[in-house]
């Protein structure tokens, strides 16, 4: 019977998270040496080559896309093992913004908690600014926000693509001004918004203000347009910027903040990236190919 290795395997799961063999051996402490011999012996133990490797990419091999969730399992299951023989609970203070918070959730959750059942959750959903000011005051252990203009210091877990949204069904009269739902006035993304109509010379009344849920729900309804990530829009909006002479809203990156330096932790939080990175592409190619369409807009520098 083939048996698996532990440091082996969380070689693998690493140098697949990260797609870099030099970020996956900083991440373990280890070298790249080291964790190309770990992978070569798990590759011969299993007989399949599990990574394609050019001088430019790192990816999983058709073999190593079927074996990396068994090889997650296989990690969980000896962490919650180790996590038995201690009946300490640590807390994981973790805040997602309101506007990047969306299907990659429970995945994240569910990860984290098969990662390491010992860890109490406390997660908080508001604007990245309140987030991130609470991160710096040490209440939170890590955060998920959008990228701050005035910060270029965290991991980048994938970029955010913004629309102008509405209900098919609603009308604005020439030379009314735009009616517009967002969330409260230190979100970034109406921030955002509202500079980019100003710019354009586009008239706008702000008609609702509200939480997350709340203004998804007004734009659903046909009370005004929302400015949303194109990824989390309402499934029954439409994006309408060139039906109604819109501008274009700048793109921007999806970050994770975190200071925690322990081991543990750091596999927590290598877990808690990989989880979104994977979601987060799903939801954004899932958009892509849907009915719903927006203009194409660069990246934000980074």
């Amino acid at each position: 019977m083939t048996t698996l290795d532990v440091d082996a395997v969380q070689a693998f799961v690493a140098i697949a998270d990260f797609q870099s063999f030099t970020r996956a051996a900083e991440f373990l402490g280890s070298t790249q040496g080291a964790i190309s011999v770990k992978l070569k012996r798990l590759e011969d133990r299993l007989g399949v080559r599990l990574l394609e490797r050019t001088p430019r990419q790192v990816r999983l091999s058709a073999q190593g896309a079927v074996f990396i969730e068994g090889a997650r399992e296989f990690l969980a299951a000896h962490e919650r093992a180790l996590a038995g023989l201690s009946s300490t609970r640590r807390r994981f203070g973790l805040g997602i913004a309101a506007h990047v918070a969306g299907p990659e959730v429970p995945t994240l959750l569910a990860r984290l908690y098969a990662h390491d059942p010992g860890l109490c959750i406390e997660v908080r959903l508001e604007t990245s600014r309140n987030l991130l000011g609470a991160f710096d005051r040490g209440e939170l252990d890590a955060v998920i926000i959008r990228r701050d203009e005035d910060r270029r210091d965290g991991e980048t877990l994938g970029p955010e693509h913004f629309g102008w949204f509405a209900s098919p069904g609603f009308k604005r009269a020439p030379g009314e001004p735009l009616r517009l739902a967002a969330l409260a006035p230190l979100c970034g993304v109406r921030d955002i918004a509202t500079r980019a109509l100003d710019a354009a010379g586009v008239p706008w009344v702000e008609v609702f203000v509200g939480v997350s849920t709340a203004v998804n729900a007004a734009v659903s309804a046909g009370l005004a347009v929302g400015p949303f990530s194109c990824r989390l829009a309402p499934s029954d909006t439409i994006e309408v910027s060139k039906q109604f002479g819109l501008p274009p809203l700048p793109s921007s990156e999806i970050v994770l903040h975190s200071t925690l330096t322990d081991a543990r932790s750091r596999k927590a939080l290598q877990t808690l990236a990989a989880a979104f990175r994977e979601r987060h592409a799903v939801s954004t190619e899932s958009d892509m190919s849907a009915q719903k369409t927006w203009p194409k807009i660069e990246l934000a520098a980074s």
